[in-house]
């Protein structure tokens, strides 16, 4: 812990004033009076003359603190409340429909420049990052630095999946993150779901089955339709249940919004 001023300049230059106050109390001489006592023997009054100059002092003493006050104190140490933590799962799909054009490039290419982008956004939260098709990897796992995801792109691009990652299985991919988010003690829990089509393992009223197992562990689902077709109903149903939403966006803009 350390202690600042806003004005260190300007403080030293005007305690000059208070300072010169003190030494003119003490150093000044006065004018003398003559008693008739004084031609006495009387004791030299030594003890009550500091007493009257220390109470002098006073004046000098409050204009220091003034100017203090003034400069701007500025306390510097650990802050008294950190920002909550938020454990954030990114689920993207790499089936290969996500080749499809979006943007400059295809729905892949737009959804991980748009997950680069959230990272800067929210600097300070653990991330993890999972490919999904009909199989999962999880390619990193939750960490404050985010600088293996920002590698990944090249490497999961859907045209090099390895095999089994060419369909969509949803419910699959959300238990599998659950899992992982399940053993972050500390803060908020969160996945956020990329995405282009629908999923026939959240068919059949799995959608809802699926749902409640991660909003009893406090995970909470968003997610992004990242196609032209209506969002399906399987997948407002995990969102809406876990407390999160669903987005359809239309074009990059709406992606980055």
């Amino acid at each position: 812990m350390s202690l600042s001023f806003r004005y260190p300049l300007l403080g030293l230059l005007l305690l000059l004033i208070p300072l010169a106050l003190f030494v003119w109390v003490w150093m000044r001489r006065g004018r003398s009076v003559v008693l008739p006592f004084d031609h006495g023997k009387q004791k030299s009054g030594v003890l009550f003359k500091s007493l009257i100059t220390v109470a002098q002092c006073f004046p000098a003493l409050l204009l220091a603190i003034i100017v203090a006050i003034l400069c701007g104190p500025q306390q510097m140490s650990e802050p008294k409340t950190k920002k909550r933590l938020t454990n954030i799962e990114f689920c993207v799909d790499i089936s290969g429909s996500m080749t499809a054009p979006f943007g400059e490039g295809s729905r892949y290419d737009a959804s991980m420049e748009a997950i680069n982008d959230f990272l800067d956004f929210r600097e300070g939260d653990a991330f993890a990052l999972t490919f999904f098709g009909n199989s999962v990897m999880h390619w990193t796992p939750l960490t404050t630095d985010p600088s293996a995801i920002r590698l990944a792109p090249p490497y999961m691009r859907p045209e090099n999946a390895p095999r089994g990652f060419g369909g969509t299985e949803i419910g699959k991919a959300l238990l599998a993150c659950r899992k992982r988010l399940m053993q972050s003690e500390e803060g908020d829990r969160m996945i956020l779901l990329v995405s282009d089509g629908s999923s026939s393992d959240l068919s059949g009223g799995n959608d809802m089955v699926v749902a409640r197992q991660l909003r009893e562990s406090n995970v909470t689902v968003y997610a992004v339709h990242i196609a032209t077709s209506n969002i399906p109903d399987q997948i407002v149903n995990s969102t809406s249940v876990t407390g999160g939403e669903v987005f359809s966006p239309g074009d990059q803009e709406g992606l980055n919004s």
